[in-house]
């Protein structure tokens, strides 16, 4: 398998899926069952499916238009993906689960929701108006095996806020926030504008904030002073929008993998930048734990619904005057609430939104509610209190082993250019492909040296090879990211010495010019890429 590949080893993955398994259990045996007897799919979400245990970590991409949305997921998969457009108008008016396949294709989103084996079963109730706007790109990316990517319409500004998008779109967005396992939101350093939509989207991701990454993108199109007040404004507008005692942490970014314009923070923009990609590479280790963690949240919440429908189920009269004491009951929910958090010692922070659930009861006929069954609430309490901290030793005994996601997210690139990593063999492994026969064709990089040994040789080589530092303060002259760099210093230094001679460092820059002009990198690199003399050795290693 390509070193570029998430590697997981074969226990980890063994002890994963016993916990996800033991999760999926509970559910249907503890949980499960209580949901149905007092509706709570009516009042909140839907029931869990298989999918919904069994699916990969996945990623919720939105933000206004023209924010980058769409080029910040080809940077993270490195190449396109059918049905992707960017522009500085409005070009993505769909939702889009990128997703791994075999082969390259598009579902549409009625044929989606029949697919068992998929997480989206459920958006079924939002109407064809919605499915006919969302679809699964599937393609064979290595990034993919690992998390699923969702793409969002961009959001409108106060300009467009009069178009009808034809279906309930911050509803849709709470549902995918609720399943989803990071939630990237993207700002454009040059519109800060929060329009209506904008804060309707902010407050279906109520309740989900810890999976919640703000990113402050195009930051190299702005001076340091300019970008100091930006990023000012952009806290300033979250703080009164979320209204949070904690301040969110604000990403600066400029995330595409093309050339960067020159500018003074530049070095604040790599380092923000290795750090959002080392928190979304961590989440294929942390997916038990997540799921895990929702199952806690919404056993909760199913508690404190069971307790709030069994009280409103007995203060209903029996026979006269059922519609007034319904409104009765509805208008002096906050009144209910606080007695059953006194009674039951349930803490306010598990029970539903007080507006949002009158909201709801107003539609419901209360003679249909349940009381309270002992036996089903015992089950709950033994869900929270002892099978679920079962749980928690078998998370603990994972041996996590943090292989690198591949392409930007490899962390063993994004580590190349650090001081501490100029030494001899910076990369842990060998790329040993299944190639049986290798094309020794001309050296398509031949033709260009004579230019590329005068660069070479400027940087004062020493014994016929430069080392890392020199070609790294070289490298960063063309502006191009840092993890662009290191992919392109893995392909480069071909044995592996942590420095590179003429060939390499000629195949170096051709990659670079390469990537300049818009061309897509190679994912390892192909036999006519290689230099000559490295060929004989490989050839005489293999024989």
């Amino acid at each position: 398998m390509s070193f570029r590949r998430l590697r997981s080893d074969s226990k980890t993955l063994q002890d994963v899926s016993t916990v996800t398994e033991e999760l999926k259990n509970l559910y249907y045996k503890r949980l499960l069952p209580i949901e149905k007897r007092y509706s709570f799919h009516l009042f909140h979400s839907p029931s869990y499916e298989d999918a919904d245990f069994d699916n990969k970590p996945m990623v919720l991409v939105m933000g206004q238009y023209s924010t980058g949305k769409t080029t910040f997921i080809r940077y993270l998969i490195e190449q396109d993906f059918p049905g992707s457009r960017v522009g500085p108008e409005p070009t993505t008016d769909c939702f889009t689960a990128l997703m791994h396949g075999e082969a390259e294709g598009i579902v549409p989103g009625n044929a989606l929701t029949m697919d068992p084996k998929k997480p989206f079963r459920n958006l079924d109730p939002f109407g064809n108006t919605f499915l006919n706007r969302f679809q699964c790109v599937q393609i064979p990316n290595p990034v993919l095996e690992s998390i699923s990517i969702i793409d969002t319409p961009g959001i409108l500004t106060a300009a467009k806020k009069k178009l009808s998008r034809g279906y309930d779109f911050p509803a849709v967005l709470r549902w995918f926030a609720e399943r989803v396992d990071r939630i990237i939101l993207l700002f454009d350093a040059h519109k800060l504008e929060f329009s209506d939509e904008l804060t309707r989207a902010f407050g279906a991701l109520c309740g989900h904030e810890d999976k919640l990454r703000v990113v402050l993108n195009k930051a190299d199109s702005v001076d340091s002073q300019e970008l100091m007040r930006v990023y000012g404004a952009l806290m300033w507008s979250l703080g009164k929008v979320f209204r949070t005692p904690e301040v969110f942490r604000v990403y600066i970014g400029s995330f595409w993998s093309e050339q960067r314009l020159k500018s003074d923070h530049i070095q604040l923009i790599e380092l923000e930048e290795e750090d959002l990609l080392a928190d979304i590479r961590n989440l294929p280790h942390n997916a038990a734990l997540r799921k895990l963690n929702d199952l806690v949240k919404r056993a909760r919440l199913v508690r404190a619904h069971a307790h709030i429908i069994s009280y409103l189920k007995q203060e209903m009269p029996t026979i006269f005057c059922k519609e007034s004491k319904k409104q009765d009951l509805i208008y002096q929910l906050p009144v209910i609430f606080n007695k059953i958090q006194q009674q039951q010692h349930i803490p306010a922070g598990d029970f539903p939104d007080c507006t949002k659930m009158q909201e709801r009861l107003l539609r419901q006929n209360f003679s249909k509610f349940k009381t309270l069954k002992p036996n089903l609430m015992a089950s709950l309490d033994r869900l929270l209190s002892t099978d679920i901290s079962n749980l928690v030793p078998l998370l603990q005994q994972q041996e996590i082993r943090k292989r690198p996601l591949p392409g930007v997210l490899d962390g063993e690139f994004l580590g190349t250019f650090r001081r501490d990593c100029f030494r001899r063999h910076p990369f842990k492994e060998v790329p040993k492909g299944d190639e049986s026969e290798r094309d020794f064709k001309d050296w398509v990089v031949e033709k260009y040296k004579p230019k590329y040994d005068e660069i070479f040789y400027n940087l004062s080589p020493n014994e016929g090879k430069l080392s890392g530092s020199k070609v790294k303060r070289w490298m960063t002259t063309t502006l191009l990211p840092n993890s662009v760099l290191a992919h392109i210093w893995r392909l480069s230094d071909v044995d592996e010495d942590g420095m590179l001679d003429n060939e390499e460092f000629a195949l170096a820059v051709h990659l670079i010019e390469g990537k300049l002009e818009g061309h897509w990198l190679p994912r390892e690199l192909p036999s006519h890429l290689v230099p000559p003399s490295k060929r004989l050795s490989e050839a005489s290693e293999d024989g």
